[in-house]
């Protein structure tokens, strides 16, 4: 059977399809772990070019050190440099975070604001990290997109573009506001998973029939006779 021809019908199947894949909610699927926005608010800001696994063995300290906004906008910087130091670049991450803290205590008496614009107004904070904290710990629309997100979004043939910002307004366009977040999730996932950057696990996909880039192998037509081996 021909997949569907337009980017909004191939959205909707990727949507359910990988809702089959991986379940859940977007909070469920968060590899980040967090018990609060705030904690979500850092712990993606520490996820710039590092690994959740890595920034997951970090956090517990710097949680245990400094709870909440108004502890961390106090924390002395060597003293969350050396925390965070595993996660790369820690003298940057550690003024961002201080002044994110400062920010969230002074403009939003200690709380995360849901908004987009109050968001990407704090220090450390741009689009992507105001929409991973959104849709997985504020119940908003939201969704980011990183490198997984833009390939897959290629691939699929729902977007031509490759500025993060104009393929999530592409993206947006697609799926419903609900399932924004937990659809970047998913991808992210598929993408680690199976539609890998340098090979794609095509064969494996549960996209492949819908995909405008999958490459399978090409079955022989109906009806040819195999030819007899010569004597």
């Amino acid at each position: 059977m021909a997949g569907p021809r337009s980017p909004r019908g191939r959205a909707r199947l990727v949507v359910e399809r990988l809702a089959q894949e991986h379940p859940g909610t977007a909070a469920e699927l968060c590899a980040l772990r967090h018990q609060d926005p705030f904690q979500l608010l850092v712990a993606t800001i520490l996820s710039a070019q590092c690994t959740d696994e890595r920034v997951n063995q970090v956090t517990p300290a710097l949680f245990e050190a400094f709870p909440t906004a108004a502890d961390l906008a106090q924390a002395p910087l060597p003293e969350v440099e050396e925390i965070i130091r595993s996660t790369g670049f820690f003298r940057a991450k550690a003024r961002s975070l201080v002044a994110m803290a400062q920010a969230v205590e002074e403009r939003h008496h200690g709380t995360v604001p849901p908004a987009m614009k109050d968001l990407v107004a704090l220090p450390g904070v741009g689009r992507k990290t105001a929409n991973v904290v959104r849709s997985v710990a504020l119940g908003q629309p939201g969704l980011p997109v990183d490198t997984h997100v833009l390939r897959l979004a290629r691939r699929l043939g729902l977007t031509a573009n490759r500025d993060p910002v104009k393929v999530e307004t592409d993206l947006n366009a697609l799926v419903p506001a609900s399932a924004r977040g937990v659809l970047s999730l998913r991808l992210i996932l598929h993408g680690r998973a199976v539609c890998k950057a340098r090979r794609p696990r095509c064969e494996a996909c549960v996209l492949a029939d819908i995909c405008p880039s999958a490459e399978l192998p090409v079955a022989p037509p109906a009806g040819r006779r195999r030819q007899p081996a010569a004597r």
